[in-house]
């Protein structure tokens, strides 16, 4: 599962227009407060609301056909940035000082939609523009110095959220691709070693296969030699290959520690070890290793999360491996497929069990308990030739 940015760290658009729709409240202070009264006829009070109405949409319409935290702007938003930008010029102008205020929502829009390298200079024009357009309605210069003031310290401190969680966006892309890297190296190293495993191995086979063929009729007894000795070297090839399977199944739990620590912290995750107990049997260390190795790479590319624990100890004649984070992942277990289904199998076989989900605090946590005295899974015999 691949880290989605958007969904990471930004809510639904609907979301963010709700959240959005809060700061309006200061529409309130100014505007609203003239619809009506202060002599205006009821035509003239309709015209205000639908004007007010008229921006608030335009507003709120940026919210929705914009993401602020992917640093991009659309076609879309740049013509509701207009419109916006628009009526809170003219709308000061047809209706007065008590309008005033709306270029501080341009100021904000500015630099939640703008491109980074752009939104400073977008906040510095409005605030000049709140400036010019307050003074020229006949601003006192308390309220002109408030005005120009707000404009540029709340654009100035929406664009430093923004740019945060860009940031926090980029680097939620950088750690899925620091797993996505490492599991491919894992890949080429196995492939490389299966290539020098096999490639001399398999040749050989390939030669003393047409040397057999070729003697068949002429030589029936060095033919039989050949393929004796074909018989030999594929067992040979047969257990170097189960060897090395093994070892990539089996690292030990010690060394599977260690690489965890530097692929997490690789990820910006904290981990924290903790082992108690006296060393456990080969089988259960193999198995626990297996477990860590598949716990911490749904970490590092799933979780999202910042923080990790890996706890090691012996219950009731069980040993007992748990692996939790502080992950804000949704939905079960981040990872969950054909790997955490292979160790269940394993642990299963062995006599223990497996546990993975959402933690009731938050995050995600995996369990895996087996025996200590319980006997080596069963392995399928070699075939003979």
């Amino acid at each position: 599962m691949p880290f989605d940015a958007e969904r990471a760290s930004s809510p639904r658009p609907w979301r963010r227009a709700v959240w959005t729709s809060f700061g309006l409240v200061y529409l309130f202070i100014w505007p609203v407060s003239t619809l009506f009264g202060h002599g205006h006829s009821a035509a003239e009070s309709v015209v205000r609301l639908l004007a007010l109405l008229a921006f608030t949409a335009s507003f709120i319409g940026l919210v929705l056909v914009n993401n602020p935290w992917t640093g991009t702007t659309t076609r879309p938003t740049y013509v509701l940035l207009g419109v916006t930008a628009v009526l809170a010029i003219v709308l000061p102008i047809l209706f007065g000082g008590d309008w005033g205020g709306l270029p501080i929502y341009l100021g904000v829009a500015c630099a939640m939609t703008l491109p980074p390298r752009w939104a400073g200079r977008g906040i510095v024009a409005t605030t000049v523009l709140t400036f010019v357009l307050s003074a020229s309605l006949g601003g006192k210069g308390g309220t002109l110095a408030l005005l120009t003031f707000e404009t540029l310290t709340i654009g100035l401190l929406m664009l430093a959220f923004r740019s945060s969680r860009i940031l926090v966006v980029e680097l939620g892309e950088a750690r899925g691709e620091v797993a996505r890297l490492a599991a491919n190296e894992e890949r080429l190293r196995i492939s490389r070693d299966l290539h020098d495993l096999l490639g001399h191995t398999l040749s050989l086979i390939v030669l003393k296969s047409e040397v057999a063929t070729r003697l068949a009729d002429r030589d029936p007894a060095r033919s039989m030699a050949e393929v004796h000795d074909i018989e030999t070297v594929a067992r040979q090839a047969l257990a170097d290959v189960r060897e090395a399977i093994s070892g990539y199944r089996q690292r030990s739990l010690s060394d599977e520690l260690e690489n965890s620590r530097g692929v997490l912290t690789a990820a910006d995750i904290e981990l924290t070890i903790t082992t108690s107990g006296t060393p456990l049997p080969d089988r259960v260390d193999g198995l626990f290793g297996w477990a860590v190795r598949e716990g911490v790479t749904n970490i590092a590319r799933h979780a999202r999360a910042r923080a990790a624990a890996v706890t090691v100890h012996r219950q009731d004649g069980m040993a007992v491996l748990e692996i939790t984070d502080d992950g804000e992942g949704e939905g079960e277990f981040p990872g969950a497929g054909n790997g955490l289904a292979g160790l269940a199998e394993r642990v299963t076989a062995s006599g223990g069990t497996v546990e993975a989900g959402r933690r009731t605090g938050g995050g995600f946590r995996l369990a895996v308990r087996a025996p200590l005295t319980a006997p080596a899974p069963h392995e399928p015999a070699e075939e003979s030739a």
